[in-house]
């Protein structure tokens, strides 16, 4: 009797499947973009720089092809362990990838961060792609020269200009995608959209709402954990949720007077949640100090950095 190995039908025969990571400066419109390729959001997205901490993966399953795009985090000069911790992150996604989309907003062109990323690039060795983003930002003239002064200090395999938040253009960069990934099996089921687990995507949807409502008074740095996340027998989802701050005066700022500013965080974050599962949600808000969690090597294990060492 001959064993044979049992034949996986879930999938068809003769399938790709490519790891693109979305790499640039922060502001450089990349959750944007991953969310406008996956058509549905998975990466949060705020007007605040650095916004996204750790690597997010977008899956996009065709017929026989798996697209996986990573975001990742926004790339700067870093002045602390948590910014060191996310620069590594990010070229930690572009080494990891099968081709590098480098993003670029089109209206800042090339500021002090794109030379130093162009330099970084250099020293990957995958087939890069160059993304001009918000070009309803700027003249075609421009953009032209933008383009060609870009293609002459760096080898790209394409270039594509875009408007990630109108989505002009992004199909063409979908294709091309799917065209050039390497063959073989999906990483993902079928009907993934993203590898992040609904506990963190939860954390991070609030963590988004908690952004926009007090950018301008608190750091960013602050963090948002889900502590519990539970599926009742109604079918419905509670979740309760830490707001970690590194000062008492943070707090009070969060909190709002008579608690009003969290709750409004919380109600916005509680309507996207509905929207986003389809089941009622029970969110619970609750806001810690922890002065130096910036320094705690769990805390980043929960963001999915890993922990750099040495002095901050």
């Amino acid at each position: 009797m001959t064993e044979t190995t049992p034949i996986d039908l879930t999938q068809p025969t003769d399938t790709s499947c490519g790891f693109i990571a979305l790499v640039g400066a922060p502001n450089a419109g990349k959750s944007t973009l991953l969310n406008s390729l996956v058509g549905t959001k998975v990466s949060i997205v705020t007007h605040k720089a650095q916004t996204t901490r750790s690597q997010v993966r977008g899956v996009v399953t065709t017929d026989k092809a798996q697209v996986v795009f990573i975001d990742t985090p926004g790339i700067f000069a870093p002045k602390r362990r948590l910014d060191r911790a996310m620069v590594d992150s990010a070229w930690g996604g572009a080494g990891d990838a099968d081709i590098v989309g480098f993003i670029i907003d089109a209206e800042r062109g090339i500021t002090p961060d794109i030379d130093k990323l162009l330099e970084g690039l250099a020293n990957i060795n995958h087939p890069r792609i160059l993304i001009l983003n918000k070009i309803d930002t700027i003249k075609n003239e421009a953009l032209l020269a933008l383009s060609q002064t870009l293609n002459e200090r760096l080898r790209f395999e394409a270039t594509f200009m875009i408007s990630a938040l109108k989505g002009h253009g992004v199909g063409d960069l979908m294709d091309w995608c799917v065209k050039h990934i390497p063959p073989g099996p999906w990483h993902f089921p079928e009907d993934h959209l993203t590898d992040l687990t609904m506990a963190i995507t939860a954390a991070e949807i609030t963590r988004e709402k908690l952004f926009l409502r007090v950018h301008d008074e608190i750091p960013y740095n602050c963090t948002v954990e889900t502590e519990s996340f539970k599926i009742q027998k109604d079918g419905s989802y509670k979740i309760d949720q830490v707001v970690y701050v590194t000062r008492d005066s943070h707090k009070k700022i969060v909190l709002g007077a008579g608690g009003q500013t969290i709750k409004t965080i919380g109600q916005e974050a509680r309507k996207e949640l509905m929207e986003m599962y389809e089941v009622p949600i029970h969110l619970f808000l609750f806001v810690k100090v922890r002065e130096k969690w910036g320094d705690d090597p769990e805390r980043y294990r929960e963001m999915g950095l890993e922990y750099p060492h040495g002095k901050d």
